[in-house]
């Protein structure tokens, strides 16, 4: 994908690089329109940043059920869960740069978005009446459960885009939200808590330039990333036995989690300072050209959607009952099995069987606009 201004691509979608024309050649008839250019190519650093993104998403929630018996896995956990969902919506925000509410824009949201919530949100309540054994847990497309609740977010982020676009100052603006999200339980409807404290990511992301990640991939910033590193995951060692790792969750309120309101706007600035440095290490380490995984990044979004059956049927299987699954080497295992499960689900051979639910085709749904019938984007 090019780094350019003039192209969007929704983080874990199939990565359809959709080039926007100036406005004098949207709307033309074919015989008017310029020939078309050479095809757009992906940015091989993003795909394989977003590839490496859900590895460590699978590899913390596979991490979930080895906290309690394991400090080293609970520390790797909170050091895990730190930067990954933030580098996620970072990169998010960034794509979304380009969203301004067109009638064509607003379709792919519906499509990449409010589809596969409706039909992820349906399906993994069915599966949990099974695997928790809750028959009685309800459908409510209100209460996202799981994974789904990042959709709903990117559904309101993106939305909300043009206004973070146009106020002067989006950034602290952000982060005064999610510090007064924090103040007090707003509930679960929409995921709302949660959508509002990961908000300055997003922005952050709509606030980044192609500059901004070239400077992070200098040779030195990845010198400086390995200690780091090893400083965050021995503060994170230090930190199991005396922090919840529920603040990193962003899904709670300051009182919701045991401590005093004031600690909430405290934690925000803390906690967001801290996915800065870390994103900023992880993205250094990323390689920019072409690898056996670039491919991949692609269809992160049906590795995330997907790989949750996995981490949930795991705990209902017993996976997790064998004592040597407990130990070092069982641990090393369940990280390389998450990564492959997710690996895979994020394959072509994946995508095309999944493709009808993940990015459905909603063509019939919609009135055809001027500019759908003689594009100046490219549909997806």
């Amino acid at each position: 994908m090019s780094l350019r201004d003039t192209t969007t691509v929704a983080p874990g979608d199939s990565g359809t690089v959709i080039p926007v024309g100036p406005p004098s050649e949207r709307g033309t008839t074919p015989s008017a329109r310029p020939a078309p250019g050479p095809a757009k190519q992906r940015d091989a650093f993003f795909d394989n940043a977003k590839y490496l993104t859900i590895v460590l998403v699978a590899a913390g929630h596979a991490w979930e059920p080895l906290r309690d018996g394991s400090r080293a896995a609970a520390a790797l956990y909170m050091f895990v869960y730190a930067f990954h969902m933030p580098a996620f919506i970072i990169v998010s925000g960034y794509f979304s740069r380009s969203f301004d509410a067109r009638p064509e824009r607003l379709r792919r949201l519906v499509t990449q978005l409010v589809v596969p919530y409706v039909v992820f949100e349906t399906a993994y309540t069915l599966y949990t009446r099974w695997t928790d054994s809750a028959p009685d847990r309800p459908i409510s497309l209100l209460d996202p459960l799981y994974l789904t609740w990042f959709l709903a977010a990117l559904f309101i982020w993106r939305l909300t885009t043009p206004l973070w676009r146009t106020v002067r100052w989006p950034l602290p603006l952000a982060l005064a939200i999610a510090a007064l999200a924090t103040l007090a339980p707003i509930g679960d409807d929409l995921a709302l808590q949660r959508t509002l404290q990961f908000l300055p990511y997003f922005v952050l992301g709509l606030c980044l330039k192609p500059e901004h990640f070239r400077l992070v991939r200098r040779r030195r910033v990845r010198l400086l990333a390995v200690p780091v590193f090893a400083g965050a995951l021995g503060v994170a060692y230090w930190a199991v036995p005396r922090m919840t790792a529920a603040w990193f969750f962003h899904d709670d309120s300051a009182v919701e989690l045991g401590a005093p309101a004031w600690y909430g706007p405290v934690m925000t600035l803390g906690l967001f300072a801290v996915a800065l440095l870390l994103v900023a290490c992880f993205l250094s380490w990323v390689p920019g050209r072409r690898t056996w995984f670039t491919m991949l990044g692609a269809g992160t979004l049906y590795g995330y959607l997907l790989h949750g059956f996995v981490a949930q049927g795991a705990k209902f299987w017993g996976w997790y009952g064998p004592a040597w699954v407990h130990r070092p080497l069982g641990e090393i295992t369940v990280t390389v099995v998450a990564a492959t499960v997710v690996t895979v689900l994020c394959t072509p051979p994946v995508r095309r069987v999944f493709r009808f639910v993940v990015e459905p085709r909603t063509d019939w749904a919609f009135r055809r606009t001027d500019e759908a019938r003689h594009p100046g984007v490219t549909p997806g």
